[in-house]
């Protein structure tokens, strides 16, 4: 679903236009505009360029954003036996998964036997 714009009067009496996003939040605020046809050429203007538009960084090169929180997961409740519901899931990094069956299941070549 795609945004939609909202024309709305402000505080100085002056007509403004908001972007929102499909869930309702706010994405963009215009800037003043006289009258309602200068606002219709305004998200006209926005509607054109708004996907075809470049992307300027003017961030300092050693700022950085705090990083975002980690989601808290909440263990899953034990399932009995019989219970076809979801497992818990288990955090394991995917090289211990690849290396885990074939180092049990071979010695080191450094230990083994050597036949004369």
């Amino acid at each position: 679903m795609a945004g939609n714009f909202e024309v709305f009067v402000d505080a100085d009496s002056l007509y403004r236009f908001r972007l929102l996003g499909p869930d309702g939040t706010v994405m963009a605020v215009s800037q003043a505009f006289k009258d309602k046809p200068a606002v219709k050429a305004g998200i006209d203007a926005v509607r054109e360029c708004a996907g075809t538009g470049l992307v300027t960084d003017l961030c300092p090169a050693g700022a950085a954003a705090p990083p975002a929180p980690l989601p808290v997961h909440e263990p899953a409740p034990a399932a009995s036996q019989g219970d076809c519901g979801p497992r818990p899931a288990t955090r394991l990094h995917i090289f211990s998964l690849a290396k885990g069956p074939r180092g049990l299941a071979a010695a080191p070549r450094w230990t083994r036997a050597v036949a004369p």
